[in-house]
């Protein structure tokens, strides 16, 4: 029972892997739509990754359920964003481009350590202070 239980654990964290590689992917040719002069689908897509480290942090009830997809979206989107042999790039070096790479590790960032802090806390066993 236990090897079952090792397995499907494994297969989720493969799954958050994916999930924040598919999120980079989509994120990477959708993040330059702007209403006006605010990088609209840029800041969606860091509020998802966010969301998504938020929630995978939660539902594994540990850090690696935050930092899995968080290092997943971090490793694809700034591959894309390197220049290839021809000199194309995908993530553009434009206000929505920054707000996207910067934004998005700002929100991998912040998304893991709100994990780390409640499963540090849930390890200890202390208590919210009021």
């Amino acid at each position: 029972m236990e090897h079952r239980d090792a397995f499907v654990t494994g297969g989720a964290y493969g799954v958050l892997f994916v999930l924040g590689a598919v999120e980079a992917i989509m994120g990477s040719f959708e993040y330059s739509w702007t209403v006006g002069p605010v990088p609209a689908a840029a800041l969606g897509c860091c509020a998802a990754l966010l969301v998504t480290c938020l929630l995978a942090g939660w539902a594994m009830r540990s850090l690696g359920g935050a930092l899995l997809p968080a290092i997943a979206w971090i490793l694809v989107s700034f591959l894309l964003a390197m220049p290839d042999a021809p000199g194309s790039v995908i993530i553009t070096n434009t206000a929505s481009g920054e707000w996207y790479l910067y934004g998005g590790a700002i929100s991998a960032a912040i998304g893991v350590a709100v994990a780390f802090a409640i499963w540090v806390r849930g390890m200890t066993g202390a208590k919210p202070v009021r």
